[in-house]
C-alpha cells in the first residue's frame, strides 16, 4: 500500500467525525421526539457518560483516545500552531502539559452541530471530554472555559478536581451529573 498524503489522512478523519457528529444528532433527536425534552436529554447525557467510560477504559488500556489530526483543524499551545497534537508533547511532558494554554480551533462535530442549528444538542456531546477524564482519573474533570458552541471563538478545557458528590453522579450516570461542566449547562 501506498503512503497516504497527510491532507487526505486528515480528510478522511473528518468525513469520519462528520458521520459521529451526525450520528449523535439522529440519536439525539430521535430519543427526544420519542420521550420528550426532558427524559431524552437525560437518555443522551447518560449515553455521553457511557461513551467516555468506554472510551476512558480504552485510553487506561494504552490506546489513543482521539486522532492526533483531523477532529479539529489546529491546536495552539503556547501560542505556536500546531495540526498534529503528538507535536505539542513532542516538546512537553504530559505530567508538565496545561491545559488552559491550549487553545482548540476548528472542531469538526461542533461545525456539523452549528450547521443544523442543534448547537444545544452539540454541547450535549462535549460532556464527553468530562465523562472521558473521570474515567481515566476519578478525582479530576476536563471542563469547557470556552465551547464554541456557547459562542466563543474557540475550546478550552481545564482539568479541576472532582466533588465527592460529582463522583457518585457519575457513577450512577445521574442527570445532576451535568452540572459537572457549567459552561455547558443549558
Amino acid at each position: 500500500m501506498e503512503d497516504i498524503p497527510p491532507e487526505e489522512a486528515i480528510n478522511q478523519v473528518e468525513l469520519a467525525m462528520i458521520r459521529v457528529a451526525l450520528m449523535h444528532l439522529s440519536y439525539s433527536k430521535t430519543l427526544i421526539q420519542e420521550l420528550g425534552d426532558k427524559k431524552g436529554k437525560e437518555l443522551i447525557l447518560k449515553s455521553i457518560i457511557e461513551y467516555g467510560k468506554r472510551i476512558g477504559k480504552r485510553s487506561l488500556e494504552g490506546y489513543d483516545d482521539l486522532p492526533h489530526y483531523g477532529v479539529h483543524k489546529k491546536y495552539i499551545y503556547d501560542e505556536k500552531e500546531y495540526i498534529d497534537t503528538r507535536d505539542i508533547l513532542s516538546f512537553i511532558s504530559s505530567a508538565d502539559f496545561d491545559f488552559s494554554k491550549l487553545e482548540i480551533h476548528g472542531c469538526i462535530l461542533a461545525k456539523i452541530f452549528q450547521e443544523n442549528n442543534e448547537e444545544d444538542l452539540g454541547k450535549l456531546y462535549c460532556y464527553i471530554d468530562a465523562s472521558n477524564s473521570m474515567t481515566t482519573n476519578p478525582k479530576t474533570k476536563a471542563i469547557h472555559t470556552k465551547c464554541v458552541l456557547c459562542g466563543d471563538e474557540y475550546c478550552q478545557i481545564k482539568s479541576v478536581e472532582t466533588t465527592e458528590e460529582e463522583r457518585q453522579a457519575f457513577e450512577n450516570s445521574d442527570p445532576e451529573w451535568k452540572k459537572v461542566d457549567p459552561l455547558l449547562l443549558d
